[in-house]
C-alpha cells in the first residue's frame, strides 16, 4: 500500500465533526479566554499600575496601559538600604529554611513508605491528627521561648521544619515509584538503608524534591508574622516584613499629609509586589517540569 492509498484510507476513517462538536469547543475555547484574562489581568495592572502616577491609579484612570509613566516608586525602594538588607535576609532564610525542611521532609515520607519501619502503624495516626489538630499559637510561642528561639532569627529558618502533609505527599510518590525489585537487587548486592536511600532513592525522587523546593520557598519566602511574633530585631526583617511595615507607616496623618502619604503607598504598594515576586517566578521555570508529576504522583488518592 503506497502512501496515496493511506491518505485516501485516513480520510474515508476520519471522524466527521458535527456543527455542536465545533459550538462546543467554541464554548470551552471562550471559557478558557475568560478565565485566562481573569488570572493574568491582576499581574498585567500590577505591572502597569507600579510604573503610573499615583494620582492617575488612586483616581482610576489606569487600567489598561500605563499613565504618566515613572519609575519613582522603584526609586523609592532601591535606594533604601534597609530594603537591600531585609531582601539579603529573606534570601538566606528561603535557602537555608527550605534545605532545613528538604532534608526533613524527604527521610521522613521514604521511612514512613516502608512497611517494614519499627511502630509505623503507631506513628501514623499521631502524625495525621497534627493535620487537624494543633495546640495554638500560645503554646508554640512559650515552646520557642523555652528552646532560646525568641527574638533570635533562628527561628525564621527552622521553625515549622516539617509538614505532615509534604510528608505524606512524599510517602505516596515512593510507594508508587520505588520498585521492589530495585531494592531487592540493591539489598543482594550488599546495599545498607543509607546507601539504598541516597544511591537509589534520592536519584529517582527528582521531581518530589522539586515539589517539595516550591512548597517551601515559597513558604519561606512570603513569612512575615513570624518576625512580628518572636519580635525579632528590624535588621534581621525579612523582606515582607518590612515591606509591610512600610505600609503601615504610610496609612497614618491627617490633611495634606495623608494625601501625600497615600500616595507614596500606592507606589509602594505596588513596586513592592513587583520586587518581592520577582524570584519566585524566576524559580518557578525551573522545577515546573517535575511539578506535575510530583505533585499528581505523591498527591493523596
Amino acid at each position: 500500500m503506497n502512501a496515496q492509498e493511506l491518505r485516501i484510507n485516513a480520510k474515508k476513517n476520519k471522524i466527521t465533526e458535527s456543527k455542536t462538536d465545533y459550538v462546543y469547543y467554541g464554548v470551552c475555547a471562550f471559557i478558557l479566554a475568560l478565565l485566562a484574562v481573569v488570572v493574568i489581568y491582576p499581574l498585567y495592572y500590577i505591572v502597569i499600575a507600579s510604573i503610573s502616577d499615583p494620582d492617575a491609579v488612586m483616581t482610576g484612570k489606569v487600567w489598561l496601559y500605563p499613565v504618566e509613566l515613572t519609575f519613582s516608586g522603584y526609586g523609592q525602594l532601591f535606594y533604601r538600604e534597609d530594603i537591600w538588607r531585609s531582601y539579603f535576609n529573606t534570601i538566606a532564610y528561603t535557602v537555608l529554611g527550605t534545605a532545613f525542611n528538604v532534608a526533613l521532609t524527604i527521610p521522613a515520607g521514604w521511612a514512613l513508605s516502608r512497611e517494614y519501619l519499627p511502630f509505623r502503624k503507631f506513628i501514623m495516626p499521631f502524625l495525621i491528627i497534627t493535620m487537624f489538630f494543633g495546640g495554638g499559637l500560645v503554646p508554640y510561642v512559650i515552646l520557642c521561648r523555652s528552646l532560646g528561639l525568641y527574638q533570635n532569627p533562628l527561628i525564621l529558618i527552622i521553625g515549622g521544619g516539617v509538614s505532615v502533609y509534604n510528608v505524606f505527599m512524599c510517602k505516596s510518590f515512593f510507594q508508587s515509584n520505588v520498585p521492589k525489585e530495585v531494592l531487592e537487587a540493591g539489598m543482594i548486592d550488599g546495599a545498607g538503608e543509607i546507601r539504598t536511600f541516597f544511591d537509589i532513592v534520592l536519584p529517582v525522587a527528582k521531581s518530589i524534591i522539586s515539589v517539595m523546593i516550591l512548597f517551601y520557598a515559597v513558604g519561606h519566602w512570603n513569612n512575615y508574622i513570624d518576625a512580628y511574633i518572636f519580635s525579632i530585631d528590624e535588621s534581621f526583617y525579612p523582606l515582607q516584613t518590612l515591606l509591610n511595615g512600610l505600609l503601615d507607616a504610610n496609612s497614618g496623618g491627617e490633611g495634606e499629609v495623608v494625601l501625600e502619604q497615600m500616595r507614596a503607598a500606592t507606589q509602594i504598594k505596588f513596586t513592592s509586589i513587583i520586587i518581592a515576586t520577582i524570584p519566585i517566578l524566576i524559580i518557578y521555570p525551573m522545577v515546573e517540569k517535575h511539578f506535575g508529576q510530583g505533585v499528581l504522583v505523591g498527591s493523596f488518592k
